[in-house]
């Protein structure tokens, strides 16, 4: 008995959702795939981009958690990028077989897209914008380009990668919606110097108190600290 009651309250427990993968165009009309995964009875929704030379696999069991969370997520393969998790980036591929350019800067126009298209096919109540690696500094980019699109920005582990002076500095001095900035242990100094130019008075960052990881894979389950980076992300998600 107590086995079946065990099993029915984790059932219970669970929250629904579904997946599929979907396409739709880029501003420049590239054609762009994303797995989306559907909370049951959320208005909200989480748009995910990956680090350099991966896909949307890198949110391959992050995105099923913040479904429990009551968010729907949007995981995005951008026109920069390659394979993980066994899934091939394929926006990166299409873009090279069209002979686009699929340098950093040039996924900038897919986080633009993507903002689009989650308003246009969903048009929820609150949309939060996640970056890892090279993303989290587009995303916080898009944050200052826009600053009344979104109503707040994960950032894991930006910088400035761009070979141009503050050319995420210069757009996140004016974000004024809440943001949230984390890393590794050792890659605070990458960023802190953005940190300090975003005047939103809801901005948050964490470090652990391990050495920490690179990106959203700090949420992964094969690192011993991943739970550190769950309960940051988790009270910041509460300020939304």
């Amino acid at each position: 008995m107590k086995s079946i009651l065990t099993i029915v309250i984790a059932f219970l427990t669970i929250t629904v959702y579904s997946q599929k993968t979907i396409d739709f165009p880029s501003k420049d009309g590239l054609i762009m795939t994303a797995d989306v995964y559907e909370a049951a009875d959320s208005n909200q929704f989480i748009i995910l981009f990956h680090q350099a030379g991966w896909s949307r696999g890198e949110y391959q069991e992050i995105a099923p958690k913040l479904t429990t969370l009551g968010y729907n997520c949007l995981a995005v393969d951008q026109r920069s990028g390659g394979i993980v998790n066994g899934i091939q980036n394929k926006t990166n591929t299409l873009a090279k077989k069209e002979g686009k350019k699929t340098e950093y800067s040039d996924a900038f126009q897919d986080i633009e897209a993507a903002v689009a298209y989650v308003k246009k096919m969903y048009n929820p109540n609150n949309i939060i914008i996640w970056g890892s690696s090279y993303s989290s500094s587009l995303v916080l980019k898009y944050a200052g380009d826009y600053p009344d699109s979104v109503n707040g920005v994960l950032s894991f582990s930006p910088g400035e990668y761009f070979g141009k002076k503050n050319f995420i500095t210069t757009s996140a001095a004016n974000i004024k919606v809440p943001v949230f900035i984390t890393s590794a242990q050792n890659e605070r100094k990458n960023w802190s110097g953005i940190y300090d130019t975003i005047q939103s008075d809801k901005k948050q960052f964490f470090l652990p108190e391990t050495k920490g990881n690179h990106g959203s894979r700090a949420l992964w389950d094969k690192f011993e600290d991943n739970e550190s980076y769950w309960k940051a992300v988790k009270g910041f998600l509460e300020t939304i």
